[in-house]
């Protein structure tokens, strides 16, 4: 009986002992690390700056919106020009006359397609803005993915190396006598899972990688660190109002396209007068005179009255209108998922650093010495280890997952772009730098 207690007793002082020799010097504790700063750094800001010059989806995001302010100046354009004919007559009468002709605009066509130009222009530079933010907000996913899946192929070759060491021991211990033939069998079944998991890590992170080169292109480009300190709290973006939200702005603009296209619709309805001018000579015999002409023509809307014109363009107005309600409930419901999802996931990112939960080295080196010294079994070290390994590998992936959240929480709110911009809330540029 004296034995089996001394057992546990021993484990329970070399336990104390490691844990007091366990010095941040040789192996140290994840500490609370502050906040990381609330504005994006420079090198994640060169970063996007160049994503955005190389995206072709913003390049065609800027065609669009160069084709819109063209668009914008033909509309303000006169929208009728003037006309020359030339009558020449060889007869009992000779007849020599110039005339000039020219459509006048009095119902206000040109100020409906103005407005409707204007409304397009604002509608294309919100869709720039929601497109360049969509592909900041794609990248920074995929860059999170790809910096969490290079740590855990770290920490998976970490393991590895962990197992191929503990294989070696034990065949040395299997030789003189310390553990048995089966718990030797057991070290190299773990070196075996271990290097198929690693395979499995090395797959996902050539596939992180190829879904950040999928956005960003084949240029090279050394990946920004991400932040070792915790992601910035809530309070410290203020979420803009919902009215102010680029896909509500871009819906708006829309919504005002749709209204000028009513007007556009009513105003094709009235029929322009055309006044046209002619003179010249008519020469009859000896007996030249000059004649000059004045002429108005008007055309009866008659057969097309451009009534279905008007009852269309109203009804697109009505679905455009109906479209920015819709989009306001989706925003705001939006936000507050985002932020609530955020908040959840940064308490436990929290919660898990401050913890022992984090401190995976020291764990690693209190079992193996546990293990030589004979206080724990051969199995009972390998589901011990491969606990604290699990534990590490989903405490990296609770902070990408914050860091996505983190993300999605600032596209929510609006503030994504000046969030990279290194714009504060008052619209100011600052400088970061860690």
């Amino acid at each position: 009986m004296s034995v089996l207690r001394s057992v546990p007793f021993g484990a329970v002082c070399l336990l104390y002992a490691a844990i007091l020799s366990a010095t941040p010097v040789t192996h140290p504790s994840p500490p609370v690390v502050a906040p990381a700063p609330s504005l994006a750094s420079s090198s994640l800001q060169e970063a996007m700056r160049r994503i955005w010059q190389a995206s072709p989806e913003v390049q065609a995001a800027r065609a669009d919106l160069d084709a819109a302010r063209a668009r914008a100046r033909a509309a303000a354009q006169p929208l009728y020009n003037p006309s020359l004919s030339l009558d020449a007559e060889n007869a009992d009468v000779n007849r020599r006359t110039a005339g000039i002709s020219l459509p006048l605009d009095l119902s206000g066509k040109r100020r409906a397609r103005t407005s409707q130009g204007e409304a397009d222009l604002l509608a294309a530079e919100a869709s720039y803005n929601v497109r360049r933010r969509d592909v900041a907000a794609r990248w920074l996913t995929a860059w999170s993915t790809a910096v969490l899946a290079a740590r855990q192929s770290e920490l998976g070759r970490r393991r590895l190396a962990l197992m191929q060491r503990f294989d070696d021991l034990a065949a040395q211990r299997l030789k003189v006598g310390d553990i048995s033939s089966p718990e030797r069998d057991l070290a190299g079944l773990a070196l075996g899972e271990a290097q198929v998991q690693q395979a499995t890590l090395a797959g996902n992170e050539a596939a992180a990688r190829a879904a950040l080169l999928a956005i960003s292109g084949d240029q090279p480009m050394a990946l920004p660190p991400l932040p070792n300190g915790l992601s910035p709290a809530t309070d410290s973006v203020m979420p803009l109002p919902v009215d102010e939200l680029p896909e509500l702005r871009q819906a708006r603009a829309q919504q005002a396209s749709a209204e000028a296209g009513v007007q556009v619709a009513r105003r094709a309805r009235i029929p322009d007068p055309t006044l046209s001018l002619t003179g010249g000579q008519v020469r009859s015999g000896p007996r030249t005179d000059q004649v000059i002409g004045v002429s108005v023509s008007i055309p009866l809307p008659v057969l097309n009255t451009g009534r279905a014109e008007v009852d269309a363009a109203r009804a697109e107005a009505d679905a455009a209108a109906a479209g920015v309600r819709s989009r306001q409930f989706v925003l705001r419901a939006g936000l507050q998922e985002a932020q609530a999802r955020y908040a959840a996931l940064r308490g436990a990112t929290e919660a898990f650093r401050s913890g022992r939960a984090a401190a995976f080295e020291d764990r690693t080196t209190l079992l193996e010495k546990l293990w030589r010294a004979g206080e724990i079994s051969t199995s009972d070290y390998l589901v011990q280890l491969k606990q604290s390994l699990d534990t590490a590998l989903s405490g990296q992936e609770l902070e990408s997952q914050t860091w996505q959240t983190w993300f999605d929480y600032l596209t929510a709110a609006g503030r994504l772009t000046d969030w990279l911009d290194g714009r504060t809330q008052d619209g100011h540029n600052q400088d970061m730098t860690r």
